[in-house]
């Protein structure tokens, strides 16, 4: 027979409001049933997080690439500096188209000191080594005051040493501390200003602001002298060549050297022209007795007889 719950029970169940009251025992069991979703909720997220923590421990961390550090200390990197001070055997010296510096006595290496530029270069033109550059300036430098101007040592060296006719102004200076570039040249005709025909590469050559200048070869452009390479050892004949842009010209080249007042080798005249053109010839110069001798090739005759020149440095061999 079912139980039916009297009035009186149904009653107590609802309460003063009116309302269902759920039994204690079922809020109990939904109580117990949320606290065990939890406990699983945790647990798989526990087992989830372990395994990510073993997967990122076994992951291999890129290996950075190599770099340099410097020097403790020192702010710069470890790599060597470059050597300073050297002057190599054939390389071209600044200002002086296909000419090179040999140092002077050797064929190893020989240390320039910042104070001694001249040591990159040969010595044309008027001392014939620093020791006479040295007497001059212990005189006082009253005796040829002119050595102590750029401009007037390449004016000099064109129209007097190499006895270049026409040459008899200064057209362009750039002049600095321990060296210099000259242009020195010609009165063009009927008022058309200046021209250039070469420019003199000069240097400081002793210590001091009273030390003289010496020219030591020229800066070139569309002429040239490649031939003999500058510095270098030639016997009598020698091949003198280079490069030229013109149109008809004809090539005048001569051997000096300052202890004679006359050129110790020439030859004359080679026509050449057209752009960029090579041009050669032979020299045959005798009693050679100075330690450097100056090959000059010059050319003109459109509006004077030398509009353009240019020098090289040439080391005689000695006669046997």
């Amino acid at each position: 027979m079912t139980a039916v719950d009297s009035p009186d029970e149904d009653t107590a169940r609802r309460g003063v409001t009116g309302r269902w009251r759920r039994p204690r025992r079922d809020r109990w069991l939904i109580v117990a049933i949320v606290v065990a979703v939890l406990a699983v909720a945790a647990g798989s997220w526990a087992v989830l997080d372990g395994r990510a923590g073993d997967d990122a421990a076994s992951t291999t961390a890129p290996t950075a690439s190599p770099t340099t550090s410097a020097p403790a200390g020192t702010g710069r990197a470890s790599t060597p500096p470059a050597p300073t001070g050297t002057v190599t055997p054939g390389a071209t010296p600044t200002g002086q188209r296909g000419a090179g510096p040999v140092p002077r006595g050797s064929a190893a290496t020989t240390s320039t000191p910042a104070a001694q530029p001249w040591l990159a270069y040969q010595l044309l033109w008027p001392f014939r080594d620093a020791a006479q550059a040295r007497d001059w300036q212990a005189a006082g430098g009253g005796h040829q005051p002119w050595h102590l101007d750029a401009g007037l040592t390449a004016l000099d060296f064109a129209r007097g040493y190499l006895a270049l006719s026409g040459i008899d102004r200064v057209t362009t200076r750039q002049i600095g501390t321990t060296d210099a570039h000259v242009g020195v040249g010609f009165a063009r005709p009927e008022g058309y200003g200046d021209a250039t025909a070469g420019v003199v590469h000069l240097v400081r050559l002793g210590a001091g602001s009273d030390a003289p200048w010496e020219v030591v070869g020229t800066r070139d452009a569309d002429f040239s002298l490649l031939t003999p390479r500058y510095g270098t050892r030639y016997a009598s004949p020698v091949t003198v060549g280079g490069r030229i842009t013109g149109v008809d010209e004809n090539i005048h080249v001569q051997v000096r050297q300052p202890s004679s007042a006359r050129p110790i080798g020439e030859s004359c005249c080679l026509p050449a022209g057209g752009t960029n053109q090579g041009w050669s010839t032979r020299v045959t110069y005798r009693d050679a007795q100075d330690p450097v001798l100056t090959v000059v090739a010059w050319t003109g005759g459109h509006l004077v007889a030398v509009e353009r020149f240019t020098v090289t440095a040439l080391l005689p061999v000695p006669a046997s």
